[in-house]
């Protein structure tokens, strides 16, 4: 996982990790405020030889202090020199209690000891420091003396005396929330990565990449409200989204050069994906573009394209499969464009029986003799195979993945299943995709990309073919080369106009106004 992908996984799961904070700053407060206060007071004991002697004799005796001052660390911390302190100031402990809260150590190279007591009342810290630094210069003495017969020529002088402390040591605020501030910072982001390696479902066109290497064909952004609120319509809004199609359109078409089938199919892996909805925008776009267009409902369990666009369901499809009414009676038009519409009709008992018949594979190809184009809306490829039988009947399947709804495994299942019945996948729509957040940099940077290839696509062979009747040459044959790797475009609709579907011919303005 690289820095990008890891900081886009902390970005998809910023309550986690915010949440993680705020109980690790949390934590530290109660923390800080149920400890009790601890205050500490230092004395400090000087060690030296009372007689005079000689340089040698002097070097040899500070020698012999440094070792011996090591043994004085131990001698303090005894029930012989405790006991006296807990006596003298009358405390309610043990001497094994009493040595847990001192810490006496010998400064490196030096005769000095230093005595640290530690207690929750600051005078009482300061008077078991001073009582422990007493007690243990006359024990000092008295072993010493018994050493030496009655005379020692050791002596321990109080440095420095214990002062009461005006502040405790512990617990350190700060300190405490630098902590908990870290410790929840690192679980969120512990959690966020843990996450992010068992989500399985596809949120970005890098997600899309790992699971197949078919050419993504466009991305089109999540939008809020019904069904009917996502169809393309003349309002200021809805530009984005009408540019989004127009790419996906002109990507469609480079994909679909050599083929003479005019029929696409439209589907998905799993159920609310969006691709109703893909279906009837990339159908209106192609009708905008001058194209004749028919619209097929071909979902007979839960039809919806007719509930979409207002038009009467109880014929339709089904009416025309089993010969009930010829299929000229049964076509809707919709729109200012040449865009008709053929609804699900009943729903019937057997639907993939009647989507594999003989009589559809025949309802197709009149429609391609009658129509430019013609986009069949299927139901979802996992819960049911209608759209797998579907397919074999179509020229190309465009699948619709919706960002954050489904799984890699599914979408995986689903290309299987179109792979078995040798179904020519023609591209995918990201469906779905987050306007605001990590993934909304991906799209964006995949619509920019897609327009400089095109430009650049084009310059190239304006250069290379010179007269502009040789241009639209040029970009014919630019659309049989290997396309982008990150997305797959012909050329820049601004400059060279819109494509016919069957053959992939570039159409100029004249030819549109013919037909």
């Amino acid at each position: 996982m690289n820095g990008t992908n890891y900081l886009r996984n902390i970005s998809r799961n910023w309550i986690l990790v915010l949440l993680c904070l705020v109980l690790g700053v949390l934590g530290a407060v109660s923390v800080t405020s149920s400890m009790k206060p601890e205050y500490q007071s230092q004395t400090q004991l000087f060690v030296a030889v009372q007689n005079s002697g000689s340089l040698q004799e002097l070097q040899q005796s500070n020698t012999f202090l440094r070792q011996r001052v090591q043994s004085y660390v131990t001698t303090a911390e005894t029930p012989h020199v405790l006991q006296k302190v807990i006596d003298d100031l009358a405390l309610p402990m043990k001497p094994s209690e009493l040595a847990n809260k001192i810490d006496v150590t010998a400064q490196p190279n030096t005769v000095v000891l230093s005595i640290v007591a530690s207690d929750e009342s600051p005078e009482r810290a300061t008077a078991i420091a001073q009582g422990v630094a007493e007690s243990l210069i006359r024990v000092v003495a008295e072993l010493e003396s018994s050493v030496a017969g009655g005379r020692s020529d050791l002596k321990l002088t109080l440095l420095t005396p214990g002062e009461v402390p005006t502040a405790p040591v512990s617990p350190n605020p700060l300190l405490n929330l630098a902590i908990g501030t870290l410790a929840g910072l690192g679980a969120g982001v512990g959690l966020s990565s843990l996450r992010a390696r068992f989500d399985s479902k596809l949120r970005g066109e890098d997600d899309l990449r790992r699971s197949t290497a078919l050419p993504v064909l466009g991305g089109i952004a999540f939008g809020l409200g019904g069904p009917r609120r996502q169809l393309l319509t003349h309002k200021a809004s809805q530009r984005p989204r009408a540019e989004a199609f127009r790419q996906i359109r002109t990507n469609m078409y480079s994909t679909q050069v050599g083929s003479t089938s005019k029929t696409v199919l439209i589907t998905s892996s799993a159920p609310g994906e969006g691709k109703t909805c893909a279906a009837i925008n990339l159908a209106l776009t192609m009708a905008q573009s001058g194209q004749r267009v028919v619209l097929v409902d071909a979902h007979l369990r839960h039809p919806r394209l007719g509930e979409y666009l207002g038009l009467d369901q109880d014929r339709g499809l089904t009416t025309a499969l089993i010969g009930r009414e010829p299929l000229d009676k049964l076509l809707h038009p919709h729109g200012e464009n040449d865009l008709w519409v053929l609804t699900s009709g009943p729903i019937p008992s057997n639907p993939s029986e009647l989507l594999g018949s003989p009589a559809m594979t025949q309802l197709i190809q009149q429609l391609e003799r009658t129509y430019d184009a013609v986009i069949v809306d299927a139901p979802a490829l996992l819960p049911v195979t209608d759209a797998a039988v579907l397919a074999r009947q179509v020229g190309g399947v465009v699948l619709v993945v919706g960002a954050g709804k489904v799984k890699e495994a599914d979408v995986r299942k689903a290309l299987n299943s179109l792979g078995m019945v040798g179904a020519a996948v023609l591209g995918i729509i990201l469906n779905r995709i987050s306007s605001r957040g990590p993934d909304a940099q991906t799209y964006k940077y995949g619509i920019s990309g897609l327009r400089a290839w095109g430009k650049k696509a084009l310059q190239a062979a304006q250069l290379k073919e010179g007269p502009a009747t040789e241009r639209r040459r040029g970009a014919h044959e630019l659309s049989q080369e290997p396309l982008p790797s990150d997305h797959r475009i012909l050329q820049d609709e601004e400059t060279a106009g819109p494509v016919d579907a069957p053959a992939g011919r570039l159409l100029t303005a004249e030819k549109l106004g013919r037909k």
